[in-house]
């Protein structure tokens, strides 16, 4: 400091200068002291650490989905809670692995990265400006996605390295899922539904669904009395598909909502369900008739349910490799 002060002074700077040179340099240590305390450690993963800043930036897309949500402040602190915790354990995580790449000097070098994200805009038609745009979207810069993808690279390869060459899918297993699974590869019930609808406008008053939930109940109340259903959804219904009697066409049982398959579930040909209150409006629908269809064979449902079972097994060993991981690290949370 006494050397900086002579230098001050031989360059002709006077006392003024010297007062607002040392002020500004005061500020200046005293800015930097006030960041790392506000930058705070929240982990620290052997000789890694994890910043709040870090966790922060992670958690941020979904803490802003929660507050949309328009939870009770308890429940919006509990979900938040939650989620801070899963990402923070997925950091983590993502520490572990990397160092794992580190120690066993697993590379990926830039051509391979580069060609990565060639492939990526052809499959998706993108031009180098689309794929920038379509970032800029998401609120990310061109490098850091390619930094991202990189990790992403090295991980896998790292998955590759230590996990995949001890997941062996045999054709009993493939076999034992299918002959367990016969309700999603053997027959396969049909509903062949029809549909009555009026709808309920966005800015639709209380009093306003009241009254399109009265029509909607007196409809029902002619079905009840015998009118047909096609005739009703022509006169009636406020479909597309209305001048086809409401034909909705066949469905398999989870291809429809949970709310509908609630509904139809139990129902026989030629029964109809009460007035439903659903996100396009209120709705009755019709079960003309159920046909079953023949399912996969053995052979045909094969390769999904190999990729499945390899996809499961791949996780359940990455799952459980992580936890020895972890058992073997030191890891910190500060409270």
């Amino acid at each position: 400091m006494c050397r900086l002060k002579s230098l001050l002074k031989d360059y002709g700077y006077g006392p003024k200068f010297m007062i607002l040179f040392y002020t500004i340099l005061f500020c200046a240590v005293v800015d930097i002291a006030f960041a790392q305390v506000v930058d705070r450690l929240v982990a620290v993963v052997n000789d890694d650490i994890i910043l709040a800043s870090e966790l922060d930036q992670a958690l941020d897309p979904y803490a802003q989905r929660i507050k949309a949500q328009g939870y009770s402040v308890d429940k919006e602190r509990q979900l938040l809670f939650k989620v801070r915790n899963d990402i923070l354990s997925q950091l983590i995580d993502g520490k572990l692995t990397d160092q794992e790449i580190k120690r066993l000097n697993i590379t990926i070098n830039e051509k391979e990265v580069d060609d990565t994200i060639e492939g990526l805009k052809e499959k998706n038609f993108f031009t180098d400006e689309d794929l920038r745009k379509a970032l800029a979207g998401q609120g990310l810069t061109f490098e850091a996605y390619r930094e991202n993808l990189k990790k992403n690279m090295l991980r896998s390869r790292l998955v590759n390295f230590k996990i995949k060459s001890k997941v062996v899918i045999t054709k009993e297993d493939t076999r034992a899922y299918y002959d367990s699974h016969h309700d999603k590869y053997g027959v396969e019930k049909k509903y062949h539904l029809r549909n009555i609808i009026m709808e309920v406008g966005p800015s639709a008053t209380d009093e306003d669904k009241l009254v399109v939930l009265r029509k909607m109940e007196a409809v029902l109340e002619k079905l009840k009395q015998g009118q047909l259903f096609e005739t009703m959804a022509r006169n009636f219904s406020q479909s597309t598909l209305a001048d086809k009697g409401g034909d909705l066409g066949f469905f398999k049982m989870d291809e429809l909502s949970p709310q509908l398959q609630e509904e139809i579930k139990g129902k026989n040909a030629g029964e109809f369900t009460d007035v439903i209150d659903t996100e396009q409006g209120y709705q009755i629908f019709f079960v003309e008739e159920m046909v079953n269809t023949p399912g996969k064979s053995f052979e045909e449902a094969a390769p999904v349910i190999e990729e499945q079972l390899y996809h499961d097994m791949l996780d359940e060993k990455f799952q459980s490799w992580l936890a020895e991981l972890r058992k073997r690290s030191h890891i910190k949370i500060m409270k």
